[in-house]
């Protein structure tokens, strides 16, 4: 099969592969996935895609929501994130792996690749439609051999377990009762998790009474159904800039109303980043320390409406309380001519409050620039630990888990 530019598929997936290692700053490799990720045909399970999109560094959209307003039902994650979250799975042959969200059945063909023939691969998800749809790509695949079940995801499959790995391709607010049963101790979590209003997908080691993170990347993936705890709402009249929080923090929307049209405190440091530069530990560690961290986000009108730019207008850390917020932004410097451009961090503050919160962003921006790429312990305790035998760090509770955010 040839495509529109005259590439092969097998042409187009190696320079995928290609990009995806040479873009990549993660520092995440594992020559096994790289292989896999050459030989299982994506193509293959996305038929009403052209090749070309298939082998784009995309996620494709393969069941939409019927509310127009609301996110997709079901995505083919992006095969950059598919690669290093298989690097950070680390599965080997004749491991058993469960795998919550079926998708098209391509990430269970490229586990079923990484396990083997003494492998066994069992992926699940909640719509009979998405599992009925992966059923058949995998059989049209020769991957009949893999296992696919129609569940809620956080209930697992414990008559097929124990299990030596277990993967989410959905977001997760909280860590089920289930996978604690049924993930084998020394066995191996990658999931998607959601907390503070970011999602980072955090590689666990199961130990006896915990699971201990190695590696938290940057990602984004759809909320799972059926978990709640997260909460959202406008902080404006005209519904341009809102919240996202958990239902553990005491934000009260109505509260912020007036806040943004109040006189504003700017703060600034010294750091700076390069307009391809990531600042995303400035959230993980404001997510470490201050219990007040939340995501803002706001349309290009709040800003034309007078509203100082969030960093990044699409998701943002901020910090509330009762009737003040912060949040962090950015301005370019000014440099000589023809240098890289640089912007520098700061944070605005606005409400009674907003002043001190602005500096409580700005301590974390200055602790987090000169170790940049240092990345948080996420451990996780079952729900019932008491706090004597948990680790010292920031203690986010959620029904079936406590985690400890710890730099």
């Amino acid at each position: 099969m040839k495509t529109t530019t005259g590439a092969s598929p097998e042409d187009l997936r190696n320079r995928l592969v290609d990009d995806i290692l040479r873009e990549d700053v993660s520092g995440l490799r594992d020559a096994r996935v790289e292989t896999a990720m050459r030989t299982v045909p994506r193509h293959a399970f996305l038929p009403d895609a052209t090749i070309e999109e298939a082998y784009a560094n995309t996620s494709v959209t393969i069941k939409e929501n019927p509310d127009e307003d609301a996110l997709p039902l079901s995505c083919v994650s992006q095969p950059d994130v598919v690669h290093f979250m298989l690097v950070q799975l680390a599965a080997r042959e004749g491991d058993n792996v469960f795998e919550i969200g079926a998708g098209t059945g391509y990430n269970a063909a490229l586990l079923k690749y990484l396990t083997g023939t003494s492998g066994q691969v069992t992926t699940c998800d909640i719509d009979a439609d998405v599992t009925a749809y992966a059923r058949r790509m995998l059989d049209a695949n020769g991957y009949g051999d893999v296992r696919v079940v129609t569940r809620d995801g956080a209930l697992g499959a414990p008559e097929l377990g124990p299990y030596d790995r277990m993967i989410a391709t959905v977001g997760m607010w909280d860590l089920p009762g289930a996978w604690w049963d049924q993930l084998a101790v020394g066995g191996r979590l990658v999931v998607p998790l959601r907390w503070r209003g970011l999602s980072r997908s955090v590689a666990f080691r199961r130990e006896k009474d915990r699971m201990c993170s190695d590696s938290v990347k940057m990602c984004g993936f759809l909320p799972v159904i059926g978990q709640g705890g997260e909460r959202n709402d406008y902080i404006d009249d005209s519904r341009h800039v809102r919240l996202y929080w958990d239902e553990d923090q005491p934000i009260v929307p109505e509260l912020l109303r007036d806040s943004l049209t109040r006189p504003k405190s700017v703060v600034w440091t010294d750091a700076t980043v390069g307009p391809v530069e990531s600042f995303d530990g400035v959230w993980l560690r404001l997510s470490a320390t201050e219990r007040a961290t939340c995501r803002i986000t706001a349309k290009p009108a709040a800003m034309e409406a007078g509203l100082h730019r969030p960093a990044s207008p699409a998701l943002s850390p901020a910090l509330v309380e009762g009737d003040s917020i912060a949040y962090l932004t950015l301005e370019r410097t000014a440099e000589d001519a023809g240098a890289e451009p640089r912007f520098r961090l700061g944070a605005v503050g606005s409400g009674p409050a907003g002043a001190d919160l602005a500096e409580r962003i700005c301590a974390q921006i200055r602790a987090w620039s000169p170790a940049r790429t240092a990345e948080p312990v996420v451990t996780a305790y079952p729900a019932d630990t008491p706090d004597s035998d948990i680790a010292s760090g920031a203690v986010i509770n959620r029904p079936s888990a406590r985690l400890v955010i710890t730099y």
